[in-house]
């Protein structure tokens, strides 16, 4: 491992962007396994499409409890290391790294246990499906130990101010991943057509590599930041305390949106197996702006925690709005690509005309929330760097809770049906992002005020 990357002195654009774009690639890597899936999975049918994406919920929701140690670790981390307080940051690393395997073996074994009503609850209605679904769901509850892992080491390093080996490690993952989908999905070479089950066991092989390298990689970087850490050491309350006080509100946040997000699978299942399958491909298509926000969001949560940590408040304010003029141009060209280039982009997943027909309207509708989503994603980001994660997970969990009522309104048969859908979440997403990026701007003033008059006082 190399140098710690220092994002508390320096050009603040550079600083910014030499971290969020490796990032932003392993974000991309990750669209990219999803991405592959979807594409292969494809060519076997909406039906198969369907099943997946039912499924995917459940690894969907996973990320609700992956998320309390992840961000434990990249706040933890990044907050110490701009204290230059490296022992605090090992600890935060120990803490973190067991309670990821304890979560990990809890949540795999649940899915397992509980397979058939856990599928069941969208009432899908198709034999074939349902057996889909709980087969793609079974496997990918084995690899659970690597799906909840490598993020929080991910985490770690990205608090660290090392995005560079999460992204390396990360394309290797893809690269296996690429190449045994079609092998396993379609049936090429020795292996037979397994479909679904092939698309599951495809990812946890490619996520299991991804986990061995990282382990390789951190027996390799002897006296570095893993080093001397006693995993086996039994945990203390008050770092398990800190850790959870950090990552709860955002993890309480990305569970309700998926439920919230089932429930809407739930409402949407009554137009049919199709625009279940032209949700979960375009959820993946829209992912091409989300994803690299959120990069943007990860750099800039290790760079205002390190900045924290070193009491260096004008950098926090001027790295933020250098973020939101990024995260602006990014958004702005997420809108352009799929108001624009919905048909051929979605044709690219799912080549049946219906299918294309529905995914051109869904793509349409949710581009013109782009910009405010990406400004969304990378405040919430910039909250959690001072460990402040209330305010970001208040406003997603209170404009996610809306779209169900307004889903059912505006999807009712006197007003828009089923775009009435798609309608409800690009509306609370505009919303989201113009209430959150004004409660910071409000913080930082509030902030700024303090100092100045402290400034006056000590005069």
């Amino acid at each position: 491992m190399r140098k710690i990357n220092q994002l508390i002195e320096g050009n603040i654009s550079q600083a910014l962007i030499r971290l969020a774009l490796p990032i932003m690639g392993t974000s991309f890597v990750q669209m990219a396994y999803n991405m592959t899936d979807m594409i292969w999975i494809g060519r076997v049918g909406s039906s198969a499409v369907a099943a997946v994406g039912t499924a995917g919920f459940y690894t969907w929701l996973a990320f609700a409890f992956i998320l309390i140690p992840k961000i434990g670790a990249e706040v933890g981390v990044a907050q110490s290391v701009g204290r230059e307080d490296f022992k605090e940051a090992k600890r935060y690393i120990r803490h973190t790294l067991q309670l990821i395997i304890a979560l990990a073996v809890l949540y795999g074994t649940s899915l397992i246990v509980f397979r058939n009503p856990l599928i069941g609850f969208f009432n899908l209605g198709d034999m074939e499906i349902t057996e889909m679904a709980i087969s793609y769901l079974v496997i990918v509850s084995f690899g659970m130990i690597f799906y909840f892992i490598n993020p929080v080491l991910t985490g770690i390093l990205n608090g660290y101010g090392n995005s560079r080996i999460p992204f390396k490690l990360n394309v290797i993952g893809l690269i296996v991943n690429m190449i045994l989908d079609p092998m396993m999905i379609l049936g090429l070479g020795p292996f037979p057509a397994l479909g679904v089950k092939g698309a599951a066991l495809a990812t946890v092989i490619a996520q299991s590599i991804v986990t061995f390298c990282f382990v390789y990689n951190i027996i390799k970087a002897k006296g570095e930041i893993f080093s001397g850490i006693y995993l086996l050491r039994t945990p203390d309350l008050v770092h398990m305390k800190s850790i959870v006080k950090l990552g709860l509100p955002v993890a309480i946040q990305s569970g309700l949106f998926t439920v919230f997000s089932m429930i809407i699978a739930r409402i949407i299942a009554q137009w049919g197996a199709i625009p279940i399958a032209v949700q979960k491909v375009g959820s993946q298509i829209e992912a091409i702006s989300w994803m690299t926000a959120g990069g943007f969001s990860t750099a800039i949560s290790a760079f205002i925690g390190q900045n924290y940590g070193a009491h260096k408040w004008d950098r926090i304010q001027q790295g933020y709005y250098v973020a939101l003029r990024i995260v602006g141009i990014i958004g702005i060209g997420a809108t352009c690509l799929l108001i624009f280039g919905a048909g051929p982009i979605f044709s690219f997943f799912l080549p049946e005309a219906e299918a294309i027909a529905y995914g051109v309207v869904y793509l349409r509708i949710l581009g013109l929330s782009q910009l405010f989503m990406c400004i969304e994603i990378a405040t919430s980001g910039a909250f959690n760097g001072l460990g402040r994660t209330v305010p970001p997970s208040i406003i997603g969990i209170l404009f996610n809770g809306l779209r169900i009522p307004l889903a059912l309104i505006l999807s009712s048969s006197t007003f828009l049906g089923l775009n009435g859908v798609w309608w409800s979440i690009s509306m609370t997403s505009i919303s989201k992002g113009i209430v959150l990026a004004a409660w910071f701007m409000v913080l930082l003033r509030r902030q700024s005020y303090k100092l100045v008059n402290k400034d006056i006082h000590s005069i």
